[in-house]
């Protein structure tokens, strides 16, 4: 990764936060997008000259468009995106929950997926290579009681993960998502206050820690994971565990 450019949405605590350490330890310049100024702007300072911190709200495409364009000015190009921002609000019933922040969570999940995607495909497909890994979930793949907007927002995610292999592969493109399971990040403390499906019983030690998707992320930029292009790679599986060294 030394030299190499990444744009981490969602940056600015939790897996996101994680991610840019990890990349910055390789050697890679580091591009911090969050909604949360301060959050990043101290993440920026911490790691130094080779970060840049952008405001941004993943859900608005001219701001992500923007950021993708400033990263590629000071740093000299992109080579890979990592779509980590998402929220898991409303949590509840469909038949209760706010039918508004419902579709917030589609924007950020689903929308802000793509919009990172359309920003950044067309400069990967000129220089003919790229990587693009949206962070997925078990909750793309199954329902989960209380979280209709977080599975659907990442259902369709996994599915834009799919269409965009299925389009750019062929045109340099290695594109795939990453389910991590649960993680100990603000996230779970969220899940754990609602008190709703079984996820939110779990105690805190049954979470892996973010520096581990942090690290399969790295791995995933690697030609090692080439086989798993265009699906979600699990960290529950013990074999990927292993091949990502946190077993």
């Amino acid at each position: 990764m030394v030299g190499k450019t990444v744009l981490i949405t969602g940056a600015s605590r939790g897996i996101g936060a994680a991610t840019a350490r990890a990349f910055a330890a390789a050697g890679a310049n580091v591009a911090l997008l969050a909604r949360s100024t301060d959050a990043i702007a101290e993440l920026a300072g911490e790691i130094g000259n080779n970060a840049l911190a952008i405001p941004c709200d993943v859900s608005r495409y001219p701001e992500v468009e923007a950021a993708v364009a400033a990263t590629a000015r000071t740093f000299g190009g992109l080579d890979v995106l990592i779509g980590n921002a998402g929220v898991i609000d409303p949590i509840g019933n469909l038949s209760d929950i706010n039918p508004e922040t419902w579709s917030r969570a589609v924007d950020i999940n689903l929308k802000g997926v793509m919009h990172g995607m359309r920003a950044t495909m067309p400069g990967m497909i000129a220089q003919g290579h790229g990587t693009i890994i949206t962070i997925s979930s078990g909750a793309a793949h199954g329902p989960v009681e209380g979280w209709s907007a977080y599975c659907c927002s990442k259902a369709g995610a996994y599915m834009l993960t799919r269409v965009a292999d299925h389009e750019a592969r062929d045109k340099g493109l290695r594109i795939m998502g990453l389910s991590p399971g649960t993680v100990a990040t603000d996230m779970q403390r969220d899940i754990k206050a609602s008190g709703i499906n079984p996820i939110s019983q779990l105690d805190w030690s049954d979470h892996i820690p973010p520096e581990w998707p942090a690290q399969a992320l790295l791995w995933m930029c690697t030609s090692a994971a080439d086989g798993y292009l265009g699906t979600d790679i699990s960290l529950r599986d013990t074999d990927i565990r292993q091949k990502v060294g946190v077993a």
